[in-house]
């Protein structure tokens, strides 16, 4: 599977643009704040019916314009063609097309074309709270388990209908434990179903993990990934009955998987603590590299791959082995941002790949031939 044609129509800084990409590597250059990661969110969007990066969608419409479209045309399965195609209006209900037709709930189209992006707001899984790493497991596990996806949609509705009873029947001073029996027997039956998932998950991408660790840091470091969850030392149903008072003083519950983290690792220490700039971010790209394995694993094809400015920070030697595992044919269609032409030349040179650069200069993206001279370059 690859992204053979992307068109972009008042997206973000983009008025109109249409690309025509290769299989392998395809490089957008150019000065900080010119769009190129505006690019990839665009692709973004194809995959997963919403940015990467902002979660409103009528934002990402261009200053003063009615509406953004995005179109993309991928190639599946030898010669089978696929549009993908995303509108959203001002003031309107956003539409999402697969060949045309548009889809009933958005959640139908997740997984159909895998994709793992690797952007410089990845650190947020190492520095930021809880919620953000269980939206990345939940992310990842979605696009290949409809049913887990299902499952968790389901669970965060019982969630909120039993905050709400909580909280409606604490403040009429009429708390009585059996109202809430049903939302109970909800959450447990789902919750368990979700903890199950999450842990064999865990137990099968994290030796994936530390593999693609132990190649970009050339075996210098070791790192572990373990799974923190109150469902490890006691059934789900018993937390919700031994809590119960504690929920009624906090009116919320305040057990369950919806509390779940992932803790990181490299050696004995908490790598939020201890690590370095650079270890962080080889840390979080090898989970991204190991998310693209495992997926690909599962789906049988290879998702698409974004790259957005991730070579500041890493030293010369690690992003050399990253762009030579990328390159190899275990990896399908590859998208990087740079602002440095020379040095994405200098890279690709290494590898000999089928590849192509663009120029990008506020929204308007040209396509290079080689030789030409840069503005971007140093």
């Amino acid at each position: 599977m690859y992204l053979r044609k992307l068109t972009l129509t008042n997206f973000k800084n983009c008025q109109q643009t249409d690309l025509n990409f290769s299989e392998k590597i395809n490089c957008f250059v150019g000065n900080n704040g010119v769009g190129k990661t505006n690019i990839l969110d665009g692709i973004y969007y194809l995959s997963f019916c919403k940015s990467y990066f902002n979660s409103i969608d009528t934002q990402n419409i261009l200053h003063k314009e009615p509406f953004f479209v995005i179109h993309g045309q991928y190639r599946k399965n030898g010669d089978r063609e696929d549009l993908v195609s995303c509108v959203q209006k001002r003031g309107a209900k956003k539409q999402f097309k697969l060949n045309k037709k548009e889809y009933d709930r958005l959640a139908d189209h997740i997984g159909l074309y895998p994709l793992v992006m690797v952007s410089p707001y990845d650190r947020d899984l190492i520095n930021e709270g809880s919620d953000i790493r269980r939206k990345y497991i939940d992310g990842v596990i979605s696009q290949f388990d409809r049913i887990y996806l299902d499952n968790l949609i389901n669970y965060n509705k019982a969630l909120a209908q039993r905050n709400a009873l909580i909280k409606q029947l604490v403040e009429a001073r009429s708390f009585d434990r059996s109202h809430i029996e049903v939302w109970d027997e909800q959450l447990v039956q789902l919750g368990e179903d979700i903890f199950e998932k999450r842990k064999h998950f865990l137990s099968e991408f994290t030796p994936i993990f530390q593999k693609y660790f132990q190649v970009i840091s050339q075996g210098k470091e070791e790192v572990i990934i373990s799974y923190d969850s109150q469902l490890l030392d006691a059934s789900f149903k018993h937390l919700l009955t031994d809590s119960i008072e504690r929920d009624q003083m906090l009116r919320y519950t305040s057990c369950g998987i919806h509390k779940d983290d992932l803790s990181f690792k490299i050696g004995d220490y908490p790598i939020k603590k201890v690590g370095s700039q650079g270890q962080q971010k080889s840390f979080v790209v090898a989970i991204k590299l190991a998310q693209f394995e495992y997926t690909k694993n599962k789906k049988e094809f290879k998702p698409v791959l974004l790259f957005d400015d991730i070579f500041d920070k890493l030293d010369n030697a690690r992003v050399e082995q990253l762009i030579d595992l990328v390159s190899k044919n275990s990896f399908g269609q590859v998208f990087i941002t740079d602002t440095q032409r020379s040095r994405i030349e200098k890279l690709l040179a290494t590898v000999n790949i089928d590849h192509k650069i663009f120029n990008v200069n506020s929204g308007i993206i040209t396509e290079m031939e080689n030789g030409e001279i840069s503005q971007t370059d140093d």
